[in-house]
């Protein structure tokens, strides 16, 4: 949903960037691109409608700011109403508390627990889990094994039926806990036990914060679930999981903020390491392809030492076979590639979907294959000619033709790498995102 959704305001703006002149006609057509992307993406009518309608009026009517063409004027304008439609960011604090997880059987809370105890534990918080779902079987031993794989505690009973007993002696087990996590049971609907159960839950914890899970499938009903839950124990921030699966994340998203409950995070993929803190202007701005270098930078300074990724002269693009792999190794450390990739300033520059495809099985076949070069041919890929091809091939077990993916593979990323640092020519979003600073 966030590739279409991202490709199509991208080329929205990049319509409005080709005109000459920024009229009315243009407005119009643009708000149009908008508004068949948004609706698209399923975010609700109503308030497509008003981002349109303020989209047109501000554009029409503010008068540009000192030094902003009325190009750069009306982009702006875009990206600030974008930014509003999506509404506040939940809190997300450093310190001392507890959370509970609330949400439907399926939402993806057990594995959003583990996810939000690896994120607390890369910021040097020491959390600790419980698994007070007694109602779907194997929940315990999921959350657990989750834990596990990343050293952190978790507190349950699989014998138990009764949730409060797990709770209490979970919060007695977990004292020397910074953060402690607590995942509930779900059901298939809105079941009245299921509330009174989560009510006693949150008074016996005395949670810091009550965070609804949402899968973001559920598109526009988002805002029943998340009202019936505020309703009983406050919702006071939202994580809205399986944003890499659905065309409507969008309305999941738009609804939620309707509600004014905040979203706190965005979970995207299977993995613990698949979780991001939301941010409304970070969102909006690598949707247009602009970046999020103040994301990349802090998840960078969390899991890669400064020895291990040159930023610099990845976005130069001039790097051999051993730096990139030195750099694909740092990024993997990081999170998937593709999301890595997302919070660098595109701007129109559109990937190969074949760049995100470094699973470890084949970084590890490309590790065996560059074992077999010399020093000289790491260095310089340049010099890897049919004998040497099929000499490095017979060294590392390995086929002609995976050879020649690996050096393929090593263009495609300079040239890619290249054409980001080139950014999108005159229609330049990272030069116009500096403009927006101050908004």
């Amino acid at each position: 949903m966030l590739d279409r959704l991202g490709t199509t305001l991208k080329d929205a703006l990049k319509k409005l960037a080709g005109k000459t002149v920024i009229d009315r006609e243009a407005v119009d057509e643009l708000v149009r691109d908008l508004q068949r992307a948004l609706l698209q993406a399923d975010v609700n009518v109503k308030l497509v409608m008003g981002l349109s309608q303020a989209i047109k009026t501000r554009s029409l009517q503010e008068e540009p700011q000192k030094g902003m063409s009325v190009r750069e004027h009306v982009l702006r304008i875009v990206y600030q109403e974008l930014v509003r439609l999506m509404g506040p960011a939940g809190e997300v604090r450093l310190e001392p508390q507890v959370i509970l997880l609330a949400g439907l059987q399926g939402s993806g809370k057990t594995t959003t627990a583990a996810k939000l105890a690896r994120y607390f534990q890369r910021k040097g918080i020491r959390p600790g889990v419980i698994c007070a779902d007694t109602f779907r079987p194997g929940a315990y031993e999921q959350l657990s094994t989750h834990c596990a794989r990343i050293n952190v505690p978790c507190i349950g009973d699989p014998e138990q039926k009764d949730a409060l007993p797990i709770v209490k002696a979970g919060l007695t087990s977990l004292a020397g806990a910074e953060v402690v996590i607590v995942d509930t049971q779900g059901r298939h609907a809105l079941e009245e036990d299921l509330i009174q159960e989560i009510i006693a839950i949150n008074e016996i914890t005395r949670a810091t914060h009550r965070w609804l899970v949402l899968d973001a499938a559920i598109g526009q009903q988002a805002r029943e679930q998340a009202q019936r839950f505020h309703d009983a124990i406050t919702i006071d921030g939202v994580i809205i999981t399986k944003m890499d699966g659905t065309a409507k994340g969008g309305g999941s998203l738009s609804a939620v903020a309707e509600t004014k409950s905040g979203i706190v995070f965005i979970g995207s993929g299977e993995t613990v390491e698949d979780l991001e803190r939301f941010d409304p202007d970070s969102f909006i701005s690598r949707l247009l392809g602009m970046g999020d270098l103040k994301a990349l930078v802090e998840r960078a300074e969390e899991t890669v030492k400064t020895e291990d990724l040159d930023v610099n002269a990845m976005m130069r693009g001039k790097f051999s076979l051993r730096d990139m792999y030195k750099q694909i190794e740092a990024l993997n450390k990081m999170g998937p590639l593709k999301q890595i990739m997302s919070m660098l300033p595109m701007g129109n520059v559109e990937l190969p979907s074949d760049v995100y495809d470094m699973t470890s099985t084949k970084m590890s076949r490309y590790r065996i294959i560059m074992d077999s070069m010399t020093g000289a041919e790491l260095d310089d890929p340049g010099l890897i000619g049919s004998a040497r091809l099929h000499r490095i091939a017979k060294g590392a077990g390995a086929s002609a033709d995976e050879v020649r993916e690996l050096l393929k593979y090593h263009k495609m990323m300079k040239k890619t790498l290249k054409g980001v640092r080139g950014g999108a020519g005159k229609f330049n979003l990272q030069r116009l995102m500096k403009k927006f600073g101050g908004m």
